[in-house]
C-alpha cells in the first residue's frame, strides 16, 4: 500500500519565461501611439531579459538577502561601506545596461520620455528597489544640466550605461549613481525645518561648504553623491552636491549611523547619516535650496507613479494568470462569476493607472525646451501631485487583492506577490506623503491659475457629452474658482475625484471602448468606491477586459 500523500496537483506555478512586454497589449499600443514606435525592439529584449525565471530568482535573492552595513574595514579605518547581494549588482546593470534611464536627456526622438517609462515600468514588475538609485540619479540630470561646470564633471558619468560598483572618487568612475538626503527626524516633510548647516570654505559667497548635521532618510548611501539642503549662516537653506570621496581623495565625512530595517523595499539601501564637516559643492542659487531640490523632486514623483503602476501590473499578470489554470469547485477560477468580477476590476484600475503615468511622462517631454507646451505643463505641474497620491495608494489596494487571488500560496514569502505587497507602501510615503500630495495640489490650483484653466478646458473637452463625466468635472468647480485655503479638509476628496477623471478622459480618447465605458460605469455610478470586484458584471465586457490584460495564448516560453 502506498502511504504517500505528496502528490502534487492543481498547483499553479507563477508566471515566468516571457516577454513582459508582449504579454502586455495596452503598453505597446500606447507607445506606438506616444511615437516610441523605434523603442519597441529594445524593450521586447528588455521585457525578455527581466521575464525569465533567473531574473526573478535574483530580484528574490536581492531582497531575501539585502544591504548590510560595514563601517570599518579589518584594520579599523572607517570606510562606511554598504554591501550588497551580487544579485542586487545584476539587476542595476540590466537597469542601466538598457539605457532607459538616461534616455530622456540622451536622446532626442520623439517618445523618448515615455520610452524611458516603459523601461522603467518592466524593470518595477521583477524588483522595485533597484528602481530608487535609477530614480534618483534620473532626476538629478535637469538640476545639474543648469550647471555648467557640474555637468561638465558629471554629466558623461551620469549619462554612461555601465552599472560600477566600485567604492571611489567620482574622477576614477566610468559612471556614477546619485541619491537625495532631504528628511530631517525634527522636521520629516517639512524640510524648512532643517538643521543642518553649511559653513563656506574661505570666502562667504564660496559655492564650497563643509556641512554639518544629519539626515534621517538618506536613500541609497552607497550612492557616489547625494543632493542635500543645508542652512546658511544668513538663514536661508541651499542645495549642496556631497560626493562619498572629496576631491582631494580623502573620504569624505559622511558618517552613516545605520541602515533602515524596512517593511519592504529590502534590496535597497536607506540610512541615517550624520555629517562631520562633510564637503559639498552648492548646487544653484544661494538661498534657493528648496525650490532646487523639488525640482529634483518632481521627476522623482513621476517615477513614484511608473513603479506603483508597475507593481499593480506585476500583481494582475501572477492573479490572472494563476486564475486561469487553478481548477476550484469544478472550474477554473478565471470563468467563476465573482473572481471574473474582481479580476476585470483589477484589469481597470491596472490600465486606468497606465494610461494616466504614461501621459504624464509625456508631458515631462512636451514641458521641455524652449517653447513648452502650456497644457503639457499643466498636466506636469497638477497632476504629477495627485497621481502620485492616488496611484500609489491604490497599488497598496491592488496588491492585497492580487495576493488573496492565490490564498496561502500568495501570502508565503516564496511568492512574490508576498513581496510585492510589502514593496507597495513606499512610493505612498517616500518624496511627500499622501497628505503632501493632496496640499501641493490645491496650492498649485491656487497660485498657477492660467494652468489649472488649461488643464479644465483639455478634461471639459475630453469628457464630451458624456453625462457622468460631466457632473464629475462641474463637481470641481468650487475649487477651480477657489479659494483653495477652505478646501484644505477636503483635499483628499479633491484630488481623488480629479484623478478618476483624467483617467476616465484618457481612456475614452486612448483605450478599447471596453476599458473605457468599463470603468466610467464602474468608477462614476452609485456604487462605486468599494473594495475591488463589488461592481455589476454586466455593465463590464469581462471577456474583452481579461484578454487585453494578459492574453490567453501569449508567445512561446524562452
Amino acid at each position: 500500500m502506498d502511504w504517500s500523500t505528496h502528490s502534487v496537483s492543481n498547483q499553479v506555478d507563477e508566471l515566468r519565461d516571457v516577454d513582459l512586454l508582449a504579454i502586455d497589449p495596452a503598453l505597446q499600443q500606447h507607445l506606438r501611439r506616444l511615437g516610441a514606435a523605434w523603442a519597441l525592439p529594445g524593450l521586447h529584449a528588455y521585457g525578455t531579459a527581466l521575464g525569465r525565471s533567473t531574473t526573478f530568482e535574483q530580484a528574490a535573492q536581492a531582497n531575501a538577502q539585502g544591504p548590510v552595513l560595514q563601517r570599518f574595514d579589518a584594520r579599523g579605518r572607517r570606510i562606511d561601506d554598504v554591501r550588497f547581494h551580487p544579485d542586487w549588482h545584476a539587476l542595476l546593470t540590466l537597469l542601466r545596461g538598457q539605457g532607459w534611464m538616461a534616455r530622456p536627456f540622451a536622446d532626442r526622438r520623439p517618445g523618448r520620455w515615455a520610452a524611458a517609462a516603459a523601461g522603467m515600468l518592466l524593470h518595477g514588475q521583477v524588483e522595485a528597489g533597484s528602481l530608487c538609485p535609477a530614480t534618483m540619479t534620473q532626476a538629478a540630470i535637469p538640476v545639474l544640466r543648469r550647471d555648467p561646470a557640474l555637468w561638465a564633471w558629471l554629466g558623461e558619468r551620469l549619462l554612461d550605461a555601465r552599472h560600477d560598483p566600485s567604492d571611489r572618487p567620482i574622477d576614477a568612475k566610468p559612471s556614477i549613481w546619485l541619491g537625495m538626503g532631504m528628511t530631517e527626524k525634527q522636521g520629516g516633510s517639512d524640510v524648512r525645518a532643517n538643521t543642518t548647516t553649511a559653513t563656506p570654505i574661505g570666502s562667504p559667497d564660496s559655492a564650497e561648504a563643509l556641512l554639518r548635521g544629519h539626515k534621517w532618510f538618506y536613500s541609497a548611501p552607497s550612492s557616489d553623491a547625494h543632493l542635500v539642503v543645508a542652512r546658511t549662516a544668513e538663514g536661508g537653506l541651499s542645495c549642496y552636491l556631497v560626493p562619498r570621496w572629496r576631491p582631494d581623495g580623502r573620504r569624505n565625512a559622511v558618517r552613516i549611523q545605520r541602515l533602515k530595517d524596512k517593511l519592504g523595499n529590502r534590496s535597497n539601501a536607506s540610512g541615517e547619516v550624520e555629517f562631520e564637516d562633510a564637503w559639498g559643492l552648492r548646487v544653484g542659487e544661494p538661498g534657493r535650496g528648496i525650490p532646487t531640490i523639488l525640482e529634483m523632486a518632481t521627476h522623482t514623483r513621476l517615477n513614484c507613479v511608473l513603479g506603483s503602476t508597475a507593481l499593480m501590473r506585476a500583481g494582475l499578470v501572477q492573479a490572472l494568470a494563476y486564475a486561469r489554470q487553478r481548477q476550484a469547485f469544478g472550474r477554473p477560477l478565471a470563468q467563476q462569476p465573482l473572481m471574473r468580477s474582481v479580476l476585470a476590476d483589477l484589469a481597470l484600475e491596472s490600465e486606468a493607472a497606465l494610461v494616466l503615468a504614461l501621459r504624464l511622462a509625456q508631458a515631462f517631454e512636451d514641458a521641455e525646451g524652449h517653447a513648452p507646451d502650456p497644457l503639457a505643463r499643466a498636466w506636469q505641474r497638477l497632476m504629477t501631485p495627485a497621481a502620485k497620491l492616488w496611484v500609489c495608494k491604490r497599488a497598496v489596494a491592488q496588491a492585497g487583492e492580487a495576493l488573496e487571488v492565490l490564498g496561502g500560496n500568495g501570502y508565503v514569502e516564496e511568492s512574490s506577490l508576498a513581496r510585492l505587497y510589502r514593496e507597495a507602501p513606499v512610493n505612498s510615503v517616500w518624496e511627500g506623503s499622501g497628505n503632501v500630495m493632496a496640499l501641493d495640489l490645491l496650492r498649485a490650483l491656487g497660485r498657477e491659475r492660467e494652468a489649472a484653466q488649461r488643464l479644465w478646458d483639455d478634461l471639459a473637452e475630453g469628457c464630451g457629452d458624456e453625462p457622468r463625466l460631466r457632473a464629475a468635472l462641474h463637481a470641481l468647480a468650487p475649487v477651480w474658482q477657489g479659494p483653495t485655503d477652505a478646501a484644505e479638509g477636503q483635499a483628499r476628496q479633491i484630488t481623488q475625484r480629479l484623478v478618476l477623471l483624467a483617467q476616465a478622459v484618457l481612456l475614452r480618447r486612448h483605450a478599447p471602448a471596453a476599458v473605457a465605458e468599463g470603468f466610467i460605469a464602474t468608477r462614476f455610478g452609485p456604487d462605486t468606491g468599494g473594495i475591488f470586484g463589488a461592481l455589476d458584471p454586466a455593465a463590464l465586457d469581462v471577456d474583452a477586459l481579461l484578454a487585453r490584460a494578459l492574453p490567453e495564448a501569449p508567445p512561446d516560453g524562452l
